[in-house]
């Protein structure tokens, strides 16, 4: 954190900081420091320069019940020098709030698989501001570089964790990975969401490769080809009426006999020319050699199974948030995504936000989840600055 001076005359101990600064010393002489500073009347007490106290000094501070004033320091102390924030994601939300936090010195741990988030295996986004067309690996690429040229010694970023929990501890939250565990006074879920796969035949070995979940990355790349999309609900109503702008033709396949989009959306996008829809319809096998050239779809009422010749299919059956490490802390909504407050980022619980397409945002782009990812910073920056006081 960012520290001032104040009082520091009365203890006698400034000489100590240089030392305690960067860790040195034994526990006893570190503890000593502190004991000295709660005899003094601590809880005024700002340091001139920022350290860290070990988890277990202040655990063992805080245990000793024979004076109650050492377990509240111990408390406070334990506030005062955890992590400031735990960044949980490294897709565009969490990078980017990543990037506003170093540059505010924000004393961060960022928590994520990898960096990049879900377009990372698209071969080209188009939609991405700034670049006319990126691939995903060179877009994760150029978010890494971001935030390296800003990290310094405040941020820590930690690849391939996948955190499995999240509590409260005394003055904060601890994040907890198969690996490891760490503790900040707030956090910043930005997990992502993970798209529900198609289960059929062939799907997973023909995606990227014709099978895609993404319209806006992939879409104009089937310019002029006939295509499919799976999915009866907006987003692949929203997916059919973007690909209709390009793409030779359009078959909508709807498990159910009605579609569940809006219906204004369901007018419009039906009444193209260039779209056929089945409802009803399932999809069975893809079809296809080093590329989709097809899938055959059946009727779930008659049997009856047809051939379509696509070279394209575009799945939108649904998301599933990375929240279920969450689930018992902050509020979720039906599908289990985040529930926040729009103009804040904020969740249900104090000291907790989200942003990026864990949550209950209408919208999920990448563009978005950074915008939000910066709002929900920026919140997060005056909250941490407000306990200073």
């Amino acid at each position: 954190m960012f520290v001032s001076a104040q009082n520091t005359s009365a203890f006698g101990l400034v000489n100590l900081f240089p030392t305690l600064a960067h860790g040195g010393g034994t526990d006893a002489y570190r503890e000593s420091f502190i004991l000295n500073t709660a005899r003094s009347g601590g809880g005024d007490f700002r340091f001139s320069k920022s350290f860290s106290c070990s988890t277990y000094e202040v655990e063992h501070l805080a245990s000793r019940d024979s004076n109650p004033q050492y377990g509240i320091l111990g408390i406070l102390l334990y506030s005062k020098y955890m992590n400031d924030l735990i960044i949980i994601g490294g897709g565009p939300a969490g990078i980017a709030a990543g990037v506003y936090a170093a540059r505010k010195r924000v004393k961060t741990v960022v928590l994520t698989e990898e960096i990049g988030g879900q377009s990372t295996v698209s071969d080209g986004i188009e939609n991405w501001i700034g670049t006319v067309k990126i691939a995903g690996s060179e877009l994760a690429e150029a978010l890494r570089s971001h935030l390296d040229a800003y990290k310094g010694d405040v941020l820590e970023i930690c690849e391939g964790e996948r955190v499995t929990g999240l509590e409260r501890v005394p003055g904060g939250f601890k994040a907890t990975t198969a690996g490891k565990s760490v503790e900040a006074r707030a956090v910043l879920i930005a997990s992502g969401a993970g798209r529900k796969k198609l289960m059929v035949p062939g799907a997973d070995i023909f995606e990227h490769k014709g099978v895609t979940y993404c319209a806006s990355c992939d879409g104009p790349m089937f310019s002029g080809q006939d295509v499919a999309v799976v999915g009866g609900g907006n987003a692949g109503l929203e997916t059919a009426a973007q690909l209709l702008a390009y793409a030779k033709s359009v078959t909508l396949i709807h498990r159910r006999g009605e579609f569940k989009a809006d219906a204004i959306t369901v007018e419009k996008v039906l009444g193209h020319a260039n779209l056929t829809a089945l409802t009803d319809t399932e999809p069975v096998e893809v079809h296809g050699e080093k590329f989709v050239t097809g899938m055959t779809v059946k009727n779930v009422k008659t049997g009856e199974t047809t051939l379509l010749p696509v070279t394209g299919v575009f799945v939108e059956v649904g998301v599933i948030p990375n929240t279920d490490y969450v689930k018992e802390l902050v509020t979720l909504d039906e599908v289990g995504r985040v529930v926040t407050d729009a103009r804040s980022q904020r969740t249900s619980v104090e000291g907790i936000w989200a942003a990026g397409d864990c949550t209950d945002e209408l919208y999920h782009q990448n563009n978005i989840a950074a915008g939000d990812g910066v709002k929900a910073l920026e919140d997060i920056y005056q909250w941490l600055a407000r306990q200073e006081k």
